[in-house]
């Protein structure tokens, strides 16, 4: 096949409008690039699909010929490209979330999404964000949620929403009658915490600067869950998001205090590939997620 698509559209447009700088007008196409189409496609078969009369290009006979079957082809290729457009769009999404994002948010997003794409088979891993980044690296994933910052030159790091870390104890532990905590308090505390690594423990350990060396860390535990637990049993207190807390705050199993001196504050982020295309899939679950309440 030695014509393109490109070429019949300027051919029709060209016909439509007896005029090769409207006809490029209307395919955002420069005057000198429609016409090298046009003039490549006559010249490639030898033919004269035009008249040129004065500025305008009248179809000749062999134009008026070929003009339905051109049109009838494009008006094809265009079916082609909304059925694969259709069929991207019901293939597969894979989204990595961090643990927080994964376990306490992806879930209802996911429920919203798939109930307006029934077609579409969505995976969501979970993972801590270096990972959830690596596989983003790799094209493993599609879009990562992630808590953690982040620098990656080939990743496109676009803030989401706001966070916060709350520090929380059982109701029976000591810390629980304090009004709020003092650096000492911190220091004398013992500590149940995410493990390295996790976007909630790099937010933890910043809001802890100075500090830091000397905390007493009794364990590190990659489920929030376990942590809840773990707190619960009056191992320790320990740091998670507002969000992993809602409802454990709301049965009175675990206290929030207040450290009004150490900034716990933080976002949740999109991380994309850049050279990554940016499917409806992909552009719906971001608008899901910027909706979220």
């Amino acid at each position: 096949m030695h014509y393109s698509l490109r070429q019949l559209q300027v051919f029709l447009a060209t016909a439509h409008f007896e005029n090769i700088s409207r006809a490029a007008a209307s395919l955002a196409m420069s005057q000198s690039a429609a016409s090298s189409a046009l003039a490549e496609l006559e010249h490639q078969y030898d033919i004269q699909l035009f008249d040129r009369v004065g500025k305008r290009l009248q179809l000749n006979a062999l134009g008026h010929a070929l003009r339905p079957r051109a049109m009838a082809l494009l008006q094809q290729a265009e079916a082609l490209e909304q059925a694969l457009q259709q069929h991207s769009e019901s293939g597969q999404l894979k989204i990595g979330a961090t643990l927080t994002i994964g376990n306490y948010l992806a879930v209802g997003l996911m429920a919203r999404f798939m109930g307006e794409n029934p077609q579409t088979k969505v995976e969501l891993q979970v993972a801590n964000t270096a990972t959830i980044a690596a596989r983003i690296h790799n094209f493993e994933l599609d879009l990562g949620l992630i808590e953690g910052e982040l620098h990656d030159s080939d990743l496109e790091v676009t803030p989401w929403r706001d966070d916060e870390l709350v520090v929380f104890c059982a109701p029976g532990h000591p810390l629980a009658k304090k009004r709020k905590l003092s650096d000492q308090a911190l220091l004398d505390a013992t500590w149940i915490l995410r493990e390295a690594g996790s976007g909630t423990r790099q937010t933890f350990d910043r809001a802890m600067h100075g500090l830091l060396p000397q905390l007493n860390i009794l364990l590190e535990l990659q489920h929030t869950e376990a942590i809840k637990r773990a707190v619960e049993a009056e191992l320790g207190i320990g740091c998670l998001s507002k969000v992993a807390l809602v409802e454990a705050f709301k049965r009175g199993s675990l206290i929030r205090l207040a450290v009004p001196q150490r900034d716990f504050h933080r976002l949740f982020y999109f991380i994309l590939h850049k050279q990554k295309y940016r499917s409806a899939g992909i552009a719906r679950w971001l608008e899901l997620c910027r909706n979220l309440g």
